[in-house]
């Protein structure tokens, strides 16, 4: 299939999937008569892989990492569990870092809205923040 037809199939655009191959993620496809790149079902099940893992917010580099463990034979399960951890550590602590982060724009907003502006220092750039 072409480049369109791959990307489509694996819900991505055809420059993305360039961006891949060039980054190694995927195998160079094999090139028609006419030097159109020609993919198989293979290419596009690697596609789907890695749309669903930069989807889990996974890096390229860890996806590669992935990919290099399954080339080298090796079933990749217990360091895909590893890095979806580490995956769900780091959300858990933006989400606490949100929640900080809303109690004080929730306190700020609180000031600001029962402050007059008429009265706001001229010294300052802004007596609410």
């Amino acid at each position: 299939m072409r480049i369109g037809e791959a990307a489509a199939a694996a819900g991505m655009t055809a420059k993305t999937l360039r961006f891949y191959e060039e980054s190694g993620l995927l195998p160079a496809a094999k090139r028609s008569g006419n030097g159109y790149r020609d993919y198989n079902q293979e290419s596009v099940t690697r596609l789907d892989f890695i749309r669903r893992g930069r989807t889990a917010g996974l890096t390229l580099a860890q996806i590669g990492q992935i990919l290099a463990v399954r080339e080298a034979g090796d079933a990749p399960c217990a360091h895909v569990q590893d890095l979806l951890a580490g995956q769900l550590a780091a959300i858990d602590n933006q989400i606490a870092e949100l929640v900080a982060l809303r109690s004080v724009v929730a306190g700020l907003h609180a000031v600001a809205a029962a402050g007059r502006n008429e009265t706001c220092d001229p010294g300052r750039i802004c007596s609410y923040l």
